[in-house]
């Protein structure tokens, strides 16, 4: 093939001169490599490993400067465990519910001392007793003394009666229901709970 463009014309500079990198340094210019013109230019101080020559405390007052956001809202997580309650020890259920049931049966006993005593203030003993011997009452006998049958000493005895009873039925019950769910749990696997927990 033959070049039927004809003769082109030559650049100056470039063409014929070196290039920028093989110039030799003018007058009052120090030898050394090509930089390239930049666009912007470095900050006060100049870079060193990506880092400015500032002190420390130019870098404090920078970071000190960035505020944080204020739309930005952290939302607390929450933590959960699935577990499940495959056996209760029937020893520990006994005695936890001994003492509970002794807790109920002295509650029982205060309650009936206190609420005697406000229906005795009230006179509620007094004019329920009269009504009830006058209804009952005759010519020979004066009728069912109310007063005398529930007097404090009657009813806290009572009370304490049926505290005793509660105490021995409740551990019972507690025991027992402490075998009927370790039964269970062999065959259905026991209560799955699910615990939580916010950080």
């Amino acid at each position: 093939m033959t070049d039927t463009r004809g003769p082109q014309p030559q650049y100056e500079g470039y063409a014929t001169g070196p290039l920028p990198g093989e110039r030799e340094p003018g007058p009052g210019q120090a030898s050394g490599p090509y930089h390239p013109p930049q666009a912007y230019s470095s900050p006060a101080g100049g870079t060193q490993g990506g880092r400015p020559h500032g002190d420390a405390q130019d870098v404090g007052a920078a970071q000190a400067a960035r505020r944080p956001r204020t739309g930005a809202r952290t939302t607390p997580r929450t933590r959960k465990a699935r577990l499940r309650v495959a056996k209760a020890d029937p020893w520990s259920v006994m005695k936890v519910s001994f003492l509970l049931s002794i807790a109920l049966g002295i509650c029982t006993v205060v309650a009936s001392a206190v609420l005697w005593m406000v229906m005795d203030a009230m006179g509620v003993f007094s004019t329920v007793g009269g009504t009830i011997s006058e209804a009952t009452g005759s010519n020979d006998s004066n009728g069912f003394d109310l007063q005398s049958f529930l007097s404090l000493p009657r009813v806290l005895i009572f009370t304490s009666v049926i505290a005793v009873i509660d105490v021995v039925l409740a551990t019972a019950l507690a025991t027992l229901g402490s075998f009927i769910y370790n039964l269970s749990a062999g065959f259905v696997g026991g209560v799955e709970l699910t615990l939580a927990e916010d950080e």
